[in-house]
Formats: C-alpha cells, sequence, structure tokens
C-alpha cells in the first residue's frame, strides 16, 4: 500500500483495548497525543510500546528525558522534540537547560553532561559508543545496568522518532524550536 497521507485514528476506529488507553491518556494527559493514536492503527504496538516506555529502570526520569531530547534531536524527529521539550519542561528542566540537552552538552550538570555525550555517540555511531564516550559515561558514576537501560531508552525513542518520519503526522506539542 502507498499512501502519502497518513490520518491519526479515532477513538472510535481503535479496538476495544486501544480506546481504553485512549481514555487513559485523555484523563492524565487531557488528549492523546496523534503519534500514541497512530500506534493504535495495530492492535497490540500501542500498548507495547508503552509497557516497554513505562518499564522499571535504573534511570531517573530525568536522565530518561536527556536521552529522548538527544536522540530526537540526532534523529530530527521535530514531533518528538516538542514532545520532549514540553516533557522536559514538566520534569523541572528550564528551557535554555533544554536547548543545551538537545545539543548534547548539558553543561549545567557533570553527570547528565557524560549521559548525553554517551546518548549521542551510540545513537550516531549505531550501537558503537567512542572510548571516550563510555569512560566518561563510567566515570561519571553510571554502571553496566544504566548503559543496558541507556540502550533500550534509545530503542524506545528511535521507534517513535522513525514512525514519525515515515508518517510525518501533525505535531500536537508547542513546537520546539530548530537548533
Amino acid at each position: 500500500m502507498v499512501n502519502s497521507v497518513f490520518s491519526v485514528p479515532t477513538r472510535a476506529e481503535v479496538s476495544a483495548n486501544n480506546q481504553n488507553i485512549f481514555d487513559n491518556f485523555k484523563e492524565k494527559l487531557g488528549f492523546m497525543p496523534n503519534l500514541y493514536a497512530y500506534f493504535a492503527k495495530n492492535d497490540t504496538a500501542l500498548g507495547d510500546y508503552l509497557a516497554l516506555q513505562n518499564r522499571k529502570s535504573t534511570l531517573t526520569g530525568k536522565e530518561r528525558e536527556v536521552i529522548y531530547l538527544v536522540t530526537s534531536q540526532i534523529n530530527d524527529c521535530r514531533y518528538c522534540q516538542s514532545a520532549h521539550t514540553t516533557l522536559g519542561k514538566k520534569k523541572g528542566y528550564s528551557y535554555e537547560q533544554i536547548l543545551e540537552i538537545r545539543k548534547g552538552k548539558p553543561i549545567f550538570d557533570t553527570k547528565l553532561d557524560a549521559l548525553a555525550r554517551f546518548t549521542a555517540s551510540t545513537v550516531e555511531n549505531r550501537g558503537r559508543a567512542t572510548e571516550a564516550s563510555k569512560k566518561g559515561f563510567f566515570e561519571a558514576g553510571y554502571d553496566e545496568a544504566n548503559m543496558i537501560d541507556v540502550v533500550m531508552v534509545i530503542g524506545d525513542k528511535i521507534i517513535s522518532n522513525y514512525l514519525h518520519g515515515l508518517t510525518n503526522l501533525p505535531i500536537d506539542f508547542p513546537i520546539a524550536e530548530k537548533i
């Protein structure tokens, strides 16, 4: 099937399981984000993706936001840059800090800087991070369990970055500044 225009399904157009997820999003976030709604065109993908996103992690929510922002910046996913700029603010980052994170150099925090540099190196080199970025990551206090979680979070974000790249769905978050 070749389709140059991808549509976002409504609640009524998805399975009962996905309708429940739509309801939960509406209750917690106030709306169903377009990219998440698109996952619901597949009966299990939305639930599977949310299970991946919500899995227990050795990383804090703020650390995961660093990974989301860096990965989305490298992959040039405007949707995820915008969503995670909004979510990063809710996690306590200032707008200036979010811009530093997206540039891969959050100089306001040395540990997060090491995380951002390791994430960027991992994404840019398709899993073959530089020795310098690995060394900095471990010297900052992260361990191998954290490294595994970084890869899991990168994988999570690549899924949504790629899906938006394929569909170019409308961005329903405040548009993040291009950098």
